[in-house]
């Protein structure tokens, strides 16, 4: 009788995420295969730069242990709200929501040390608990690396559109992008393309362009892998000083270099997109 009833709890759970996702359009990943390259950069941005085009999106931060996108967004102290329909996400006019471990934490100071399985649960309760309404999009911010969480989104959302993946060109960064352009083609989630952020910049004094870190690495790893090259982020000192101030660059500087590449990049995305939404024959 008790596993009837685990039985008959399991499909209704399952019911009420499929029927969360059938009100989601697209979900895109942003993954990365080691931390400091910028990746909830990369989706801060795209998702405001998709809001601003009058899409209606939504930000899933799978990083469980190091929530950033509130404070990214200056929406760190936004008490969330909840009633029959679930939790309601921060909201970012005019099109952005947001759901983050940090807008569930009383104390902002305090680690999360959770294993998997709690991280598991976490993402799932994000997506079947939250009440996202119909979006166009889902950018899910995950945590660097191959772990836990990629797994379980690839689990959740077995229909995502795909993953962009972001490096810098330093080496180290070229090799576990490499990694996790693998790992995702593993998960049959498609690589929507690689973006090489930091990648150069120009000087606000005399425009020439200086390549810090060398160039070029990230469109290399695409072309032996097979994958989209979607652009290079150069490094700009504002998407820095916008970002502290809770004002993503493509908002807040959009004539900026680095507004410029990010805002190609979503024209990229939005034809990916476009290309998934027509029915094959």
């Amino acid at each position: 009788m008790q596993g009837d009833i685990n039985v008959i709890t399991a499909k209704s759970e399952d019911m009420k995420l499929i029927k969360k996702l059938s009100r989601i359009k697209h979900t895109i990943v942003v993954m990365s295969g080691k931390g400091g390259v910028g990746k909830s950069t990369v989706s801060v941005n795209l998702a405001v730069g998709l809001a601003m085009r009058g899409y209606e999106v939504g930000i899933l931060d799978g990083d469980i242990h190091g929530p950033n996108i509130p404070k990214m967004l200056k929406i760190e102290n936004v008490q969330l709200d909840a009633d029959e329909n679930g939790i309601y996400p921060a909201f970012v006019p005019p099109h952005l929501k947001v759901i983050s471990m940090a807008l569930l934490s009383s104390n902002r100071d305090q680690p999360i040390i959770w294993r998997g399985p709690m991280k598991m649960g976490a993402l799932r309760k994000f997506i079947e608990d939250v009440y996202w309404g119909d979006l166009d999009y889902l950018i899910v911010d995950l945590p660097p690396g191959t772990g836990d969480e990629p797994l379980t989104i690839a689990q959740l959302i077995p229909k995502a559109d795909g993953s962009i993946v972001v490096t810098t060109p330093q080496d180290v960064a070229l090799l576990d992008s490499r990694k996790t352009v693998v790992f995702s083609e593993g998960l049959h989630l498609p690589v929507v393309g690689i973006i090489e952020n930091m990648a150069g910049m120009q000087c606000p004094h005399c425009g020439k362009d200086i390549d810090l870190f060398k160039i070029g690495g990230g469109e290399k790893a695409a072309k032996e892998l097979d994958v989209p090259f979607l652009g290079r982020v150069p490094i700009d000192p504002d998407v820095v000083n916008t970002g502290d101030e809770g004002l993503p660059i493509v908002a807040a500087n959009p004539d900026s270099p680095a507004a410029k590449a990010f805002n190609e990049i979503i024209e990229k995305v939005i034809e990916f997109s476009n290309r998934k939404d027509v029915p094959r024959p």
